[in-house]
């Protein structure tokens, strides 16, 4: 294997945050690919109730994704970790083209190969239609909230 991405399994406390930050800021960047790269050629998702494999369903998923889920914002939070998996909440926030806003709550699974390169997501995610005024995630998290106890809210 010619690539990697560290840090790399068995996680410790410290390096699994490490993983949820760079996967919450890669795809707060919205860019297909540069997502797609995290994950193992041959990478197994379910989404939902949609089922991908490979790289490329990854970037043609999300291409469709972000083309829809307009400014579309993310936090993810460790929620546990042991060897080469790791559990994480995350909310998310975006509107569709006729404005509507939602807040959209997941839980993922992941498991890395010994590259440090996820070889398998699974994501369950639920929407609540939100108001505008609601909105509580604005762009990739500050630097100041980068630390144990920014958290993101159960609700």
């Amino acid at each position: 294997m010619t690539e990697g991405r560290p840090p790399f399994p068995p996680f410790d406390e410290e390096t699994a945050r490490q993983k949820v930050q760079a996967a919450e800021d890669a795809w707060n960047t919205r860019d297909p690919h540069r997502v797609s790269l995290a994950y193992t050629p041959d990478s197994v998702w379910r989404n939902r109730d949609t089922f991908l494999a490979g790289r490329d369903q990854i970037v043609e998923f999300l291409t469709a994704k972000w083309e829809r889920e307009l400014d579309y914002a993310l936090r993810k939070s460790l929620w546990g970790f042991t060897g080469n998996r790791i559990a994480v909440r995350f909310q998310y926030e975006c509107h569709d083209r006729s404005g509507q806003w939602f807040r959209s709550y997941g839980n993922e699974l992941w498991e890395f190969d010994d590259a440090g390169l996820m070889r398998r997501r699974e994501a369950s995610i639920n929407d609540l239609a939100i108001s505008e005024g609601e909105r509580r995630i604005f762009g990739p998290r500050p630097e100041d909230e980068r630390t144990p106890g920014h958290d993101i809210p159960l609700q």
